[in-house]
């Protein structure tokens, strides 16, 4: 684990300046006047005890594992500050808390991680519609002594993940995080006494032999797990400078040996993927993709550490067990790379409690709800609290430990542009058609082209 946070803490800091923004595109409006200071101290703002803040949450695998988790968070955080917590928690976040939002009714703190379908958390940065949270670092945590910042690991407040305009502010507060990779079933594997492959020549060896088996070699759950895959992909195809490049869309970074194998390696394994996929590929029906796992359908998936509780009550195939590699080497002798997933939360510019909303930014960080998280298995990047991980988890967080690279940062943010898509629009759902046969690989790359270069002409910082 010491190895895996001093590699987030170099990667975080090369790709703070190298990547401007972690969103899919970002507006022009000026930000909103915030109340709060960035200076190296800041005592906790004072709430009255009156005060009821709506805190809305995605009830996540987490949530699923740990039922109650958030509320008990919020029950905790009323008990050491008196501030009331009315709590929405729902799989459809964006679905309850979108028409109320609408008409100016907004949550006081909003936990929603950008990629989702919906794009609700990028909408809200490109319209430049979230607080600063850079003085909530500087705050002391509500029941503790230390500050918000002594609770975090390094780097990771410095990332276009949180910092989306590349201003060196931070808007977005690092959640739960979370090694991705490949997952599959460990108990089939054994059984057939089949290697995990370390590189992608043999992965395309291992797809033939699920051809065999009537199964096919790869799934995914929606096109928006390809940026967890493509971010790691790149990475272990051309490092750190390949990587900080083709976030930022440098120009003819997408005409280089290093992209042309990207661009490949995914067509290739598109052919490879099972043809009802794209149909499920949604947030409704993404779960019927990750049952194929659990079927042997197909043999891997890219997924979070979240997949085991999310899937916790699902049948499976007799003998399953959960097995998760990281994406393999480009060559022989390389290193496969883990892109690690960080979720966020945020307050809204225009929740009508910032103070008593900032407080709660605050405790999320404190031992008491550090703890509940982890009754679900949500880990935060909080130094320790992978010490104790056991099971599955154990498993899963000791991925760099094991030789992996870990990639860390999003493509740079970019004004928007009439007819410019985001970048899950133009890198990510094409997917679906690479697996269907409704798009080509070089239509697929001459799009990718053609909006890298306006994102390029107009991107933010």
């Amino acid at each position: 684990m010491k190895k895996f946070l001093s590699l987030l803490l170099t990667l975080a800091l090369v790709l703070s300046l190298a990547a401007c923004g972690g969103g899919n595109d970002a507006g022009t409006t000026p930000p909103p006047a915030d109340s709060g200071s960035s200076g190296d101290t800041q005592a906790p703002p004072t709430a009255a005890e009156d005060v009821t803040i709506t805190v809305a949450a995605l009830a996540s695998g987490y949530e699923e594992a740990y039922p109650g988790m958030w509320q008990e968070v919020c029950d905790a955080f009323t008990a050491e500050t008196g501030v009331k917590v009315n709590l929405i928690c729902d799989k459809n976040l964006e679905d309850v808390i979108g028409p109320s939002m609408q008409g100016g009714d907004f949550p006081d703190v909003i936990h929603l991680a950008t990629g989702r379908e919906k794009g609700l958390t990028e909408q809200f940065i490109k319209d430049r519609n979230i607080a600063e949270l850079t003085d909530v670092l500087s705050m002391t945590i509500p029941g503790e002594s230390a500050k918000v910042s002594d609770k975090i690991v390094g780097g990771f407040t410095d990332t276009s993940v949180t910092n989306p305009y590349g201003d060196g502010v931070t808007y977005l507060a690092p959640m739960f995080y979370s090694p991705c990779g490949l997952f599959y079933n460990a108990g089939l594997f054994e059984e057939k006494g089949w290697t995990v492959p370390a590189t992608w020549d043999e992965m395309w060896e291992l797809a033939e032999k699920a051809k065999a088996e009537d199964s096919y070699l790869f799934t995914y759950p929606t096109t928006g797990y390809f940026d967890a895959f493509l971010y790691a992909l790149m990475y272990s195809v051309g490092g750190a400078d390949f990587f900080n490049k083709a976030t930022t869309y440098a120009e003819g970074i997408w005409d280089t040996p290093e992209a042309q194998q990207c661009f490949d390696i995914i067509a290739k394994l598109a052919s490879y993927t099972n043809p009802v996929t794209p149909a499920q590929a949604n947030d409704q029906d993404f779960t019927q993709n990750q049952q194929l796992v659990l079927d042997n359908k197909a043999l891997f998936m890219p997924n979070g550490t979240w997949i085991v509780g999310e899937m916790a009550e699902a049948p499976r195939a007799e003998g399953f067990k959960w097995g998760m590699t990281a994406l393999p080497a480009a060559k022989a002798g390389g290193n496969g790379a883990s892109y690690c997933w960080l979720e966020q939360a945020w307050i809204p510019a225009a929740a009508p409690n910032l103070d008593a909303a900032k407080q709660f930014v605050a405790f999320l960080y404190s031992d008491a709800a550090c703890a509940i998280f982890a009754k679900g298995g949500a880990v935060q990047p909080v130094p320790g609290l992978t010490d104790n991980l056991e099971g599955d988890n154990k498993m899963f967080y000791s991925i760099y430990d094991n030789g992996a690279d870990a990639a860390m940062g999003n493509f740079a943010a970019y004004n928007a542009v009439a007819g410019l898509g985001t970048v899950r629009e133009v890198f990510l759902d094409p997917v679906n058609g690479l697996v269907n046969g409704s798009i080509s690989k070089d239509q697929w790359i001459s799009d990718v082209k053609a909006a890298s270069d306006q994102m390029r002409a107009n991107i933010m910082g």
